[in-house]
Parts: structure tokens; sequence; C-alpha cells
């Protein structure tokens, strides 16, 4: 995890001073990208531990559909509590649009365009997630390969509207690749985990679709490093990274996305540096 080091002292080096939505103030940079190869180990870092079960849950629950924060909290995962209202509803977030893309259609038109009587309007539902995967196996040289959260008609309905925004798979020599886009990055809290979540669901994509994996690439907009997390970076800095683990998927026979769950997954020569605690801004 050399290359998260390097981030971190981008940001440091090159980063400007400003404000944010959460009043905590930042150093952050705008346009990064960093790259890793998924078959050299699974990109979690070793410079302090990360929860692994909280990225596999969390996964797991997008890819559910799930937008209430239940299901996490039985299984002892409370990252998104923060912001959930008492109900645990998060609004139309991530699983949502993966999996449950609200659209009109309209089957009567007049010339200047739908029938006034309002009667031929049709709500339909699009799996964003089923789909690509469908054309992974069926079309796998299609540039379109994209699933993404960021919905405009619903982001006034979401209580965090998605940070990471996209993302879009390419296959070649048998390997299946992923690029994510995100708007906003946490360096020190958030990014750990988005790497790990989108390394873990290339290679759930993978495997339902008879690939091997390649490589996980990631582009941000405001990467930050929040200004109380400051003495946290600087200690994880002067830590030296140990070598990545190896993910292990417990069940190689399943084929359908829906089917894997949390006891699927390990981790093999997982021997990181000890946790660092810092604030959430919220």
């Amino acid at each position: 995890m050399i290359k998260y080091q390097q981030m971190l002292q981008h940001i440091l080096r090159n980063g400007v001073k400003k404000g944010d939505r959460t009043g905590t103030g930042t150093t952050s940079v705008f346009g990064y990208q960093e790259r890793f190869d998924l078959q050299a180990g699974f990109p979690l870092l070793t410079t302090k531990k990360i929860h692994f079960k909280s990225v596999v849950e969390e996964l797991l629950w997008m890819i559910s559909g799930s937008t209430n924060i239940k299901p996490l909290q039985e299984k002892g995962v409370t990252i998104w509590d923060e912001w959930a209202d008492e109900s645990g509803e998060l609004g139309p977030v991530y699983g949502k649009q993966w999996r449950e893309w609200e659209t009109n259609e309209y089957d009567g038109f007049t010339s200047e365009g739908p029938d006034p009587a309002g009667n031929n309007i049709k709500r339909r539902t699009i799996d964003q997630l089923a789909n690509v995967i469908e054309r992974i196996k069926t079309k796998p040289d299609c540039r379109r390969l994209i699933v993404t959260a960021w919905n405009p008609a619903d982001i006034d309905s979401m209580k965090l509207p998605p940070c990471h925004a996209f993302f879009q798979f390419y296959v070649a020599n048998r390997k299946l690749s992923c690029h994510m886009y995100q708007r906003s990055a946490d360096a020190f809290l958030g990014v750990p985990f988005n790497i790990a979540s989108y390394a873990l669901l290339t290679h759930l994509v993978a495997q339902v679709t008879g690939l091997g994996v390649g490589e996980f690439v990631h582009s941000f907009g405001d990467l930050h490093i929040y200004n109380n997390h400051l003495e946290q970076v600087a200690e994880q800095l002067s830590r030296t990274p140990t070598t990545l683990p190896s993910l292990q998927i417990v069940d190689k026979a399943i084929y359908s996305i829906d089917d894997f769950r949390g006891e699927h997954f390990g981790l093999v020569g997982y021997d990181p540096h000890p946790a660092i605690k810092a604030p959430v801004a919220v």
C-alpha cells in the first residue's frame, strides 16, 4: 500500500485549505488517480487495521439494493449510523440506484409531447448491476459497462449523495478491471474502505462472469484530509506497509451476484499495524 502513502503525501504537499459542508475544514487536491494490480494481492490497508467484515457487509448490503441500515446493524456494522433517520432510512442511495433505478415511460404522445391526460405514464426500474453483468458475459468488449449511483432527480432525497458516483468495467485478456470515479473522498477514513470495497466488487463480478481479475483504477475529484485527521495521518505515514493479504472466496460455485454472503470471504496473510481512531465528519 505504498501508493496509498504516496497519496497522503501528495495531499499534504500540494493541497489547499478549503472549507466544507461539515465545518471541519480540509486540505484538498482536485484530480488524482491510483491503480492497484489485483493479482498482486488484495489492496487492504496494512499501515492501520481495517475492519474487513464492515467492507464485506457494506458491499453486500449495496448489492442487495437496501437503503436501510438495520440489516447492517444486525451484523454489527455501524458505519452508516450517523446519516440515517430514526427509522434507519438513508433515502435512495447506492443500492437503490444500482438495482432499481426508476424511470418513466410514456406510451401516448401528442405533437407537443406526452398526452396531457397523464394516464399513459409507466414507471419501471432498471437493474444496472444485473444488466452490466449480463453484458460482460455476452459483449465483453462493450464500452458501456457502467453503473452510476449519481441520479440528479434523487439527490435531494438522499441523506448523503453518493461519494463514489459511478464505475466502469473493462475486459481484456480474460481479466476484469474496474475504474471508479469518486467525487468526494475522505483520504484517511473513507478511501481505504472504498479501495477494498471496489476491489472486492471486481472479484465478485469476475467470479460470476468466469473471468480473472485485472486492475482497480481509482479516480478522485475532491480528495481531502480533514483538519482533525492530520495527527492520525502523520502517525500512519510513520509506519512501514506490510505484505498485502490474499482474498479467499470460500465458495467458487457461486455464479449469481445475489448469492454471496459474508461467510464466503476471508483473508490470508493479513498482518496490519494497529487501528488508528479518528472522528467522522458528518
